[in-house]
């Protein structure tokens, strides 16, 4: 008997990111009170913070979209690289957020709006998402008589399409910004000392 993934199956991802965001912040509270001061961006821990979250948000984006584009892969299930790409899309927002010191001016808090709108975006994805009867590799799967209505499976199906076309250009703007921001960093942090 084929097992079906339901909504509630996989919330372990978030679990994992609610943890690992407690650990991060207590180790950021840690430096806090050892500095006695909000670690600067331009500082060594903050930069670690700051590169730490872009790696990941970097692996969110890319690792989890080859896996999708790649059918005949066999590394890993659609629904385990999705819950990655859900855990790593949390964990670096929240390094990034730390890292900027609690400073939003310039292309750095327009890198920072678009952080909180991909994010924001990702959770709805999510939803719309779980409203898609999958098999537990992830595999949309048409749904077992009488359990959903075809029109809401429909309508499931047309939002997360309408949510793909929203999604990625945010994550497209998302990250030219942050590669702007990386770049200027670089430049006028270390270059020009």
């Amino acid at each position: 008997m084929a097992r079906y993934m339901t909504r509630y199956d996989n919330n372990k991802e978030l679990w994992l990111s609610f943890l690992a965001a407690i650990l991060i912040t207590a180790v950021y509270a840690g430096v806090v009170y050892w500095k006695r001061a909000i670690p600067p961006a331009g500082a060594l821990f903050g930069h670690l913070l700051g590169i730490l979250g872009f790696i990941l948000m970097l692996l969110t984006e890319t690792l989890y979209s080859i896996r999708k584009r790649s059918h005949s892969a066999r590394w890993g299930s659609m629904a385990s690289w999705l819950q990655f790409h859900i855990f790593t899309g949390l964990v670096g927002p929240y390094l990034v957020l730390l890292h900027t010191s609690w400073k939003f001016n310039g292309l750095a808090g327009a890198a920072t709006l678009l952080t909180l709108l991909i994010v924001i975006s990702g959770f709805i994805g999510r939803y719309i998402y779980t409203q898609i009867p999958r098999s537990l590799d992830g595999i949309e799967i048409e749904t077992p008589s009488g359990q959903f209505q075809a029109s809401a499976l429909a309508r499931a199906r047309r939002l997360l399409a309408v949510w793909h076309i929203i999604h990625i250009p945010i994550g497209m703007a998302l990250f030219t910004a942050a590669f702007i921001h990386i770049g200027a960093a670089l430049y006028y942090a270390t270059l020009l000392r």
